[in-house]
């Protein structure tokens, strides 16, 4: 892993990344970077019509044999050595595409959390941890949900998506292999509950992922 890898990534993700163990940590990285090029589509572009287009190229991308993929993107590049099927990382791009309405109701954040949730499972599936998917899936979804909240400025739908957020999804303790998660999905909670907008608010902050990343809770 070069240090020019890291550099998109805010500081939160390079700290959970760190916990991950040596062979779960390229494919970690890969799937952190997926998410944050997605996220990025809806940033830049402020004409859905656009930003749906560019979604459309990664999900077919996703949805295809490697083999047929355009050189030159360095994302790609990565995703080749993905450890896996990649096709279950597509409906990472349905969950982003449904922000693009101005509707954000309750059946939009519930897509949205399980597709960008799809790709923590995925990973899990990809690692050896067949066992673990469906709890990658649901802590994943915890995750997203109090990310998508830290992000919003209405007021009524952010205080949607934290009720959301605070609902029990049932997953329980995450392998080693996704001690990444596990850190995010718990500096996520602290950070609803405190009302913080930065997953690294607060000195309680660095303690809080240093303890979830030595033992995993």
């Amino acid at each position: 892993m070069r240090s020019e890898d890291l550099e998109p990534l805010p500081l939160a993700y390079r700290l959970a990344l760190s916990y991950a163990p040596r062979g779960a940590r390229d494919a970690t990285l890969t799937l952190m970077l997926l998410d944050l090029r997605l996220a990025d589509i809806l940033r830049r572009h402020g004409e859905p019509l656009i930003a749906q287009m560019k979604l459309a190229w990664w999900r077919d991308r996703l949805g295809e044999d490697p083999g047929g993929w355009p050189k030159g993107e360095p994302l790609l590049e990565r995703l080749r050595n993905w450890p896996g099927d990649v096709t279950g990382l597509a409906a990472m791009t349905d969950g982003w595409e449904r922000l693009v309405s101005e509707d954000l109701n309750a059946p939009a954040i519930v897509a949205h959390a399980a597709g960008r949730a799809a790709g923590w499972k995925t990973l899990a599936t990809a690692l050896g941890h067949d066992d673990a998917a469906q709890d990658a899936a649901s802590a994943g979804r915890e995750w997203v949900l109090g990310d998508l909240a830290r992000h919003l400025d209405d007021g009524e739908e952010r205080q949607r998506v934290k009720s959301m957020a605070g609902e029990p999804n049932g997953s329980g303790a995450l392998p080693r292999a996704l001690r990444p998660l596990a850190v995010l999905r718990g500096l996520s909670r602290r950070a609803l509950g405190r009302g913080d907008h930065e997953l690294l608010s607060g000195a309680g902050a660095m303690a809080l992922a240093l303890r979830i990343g030595m033992i995993g809770r």
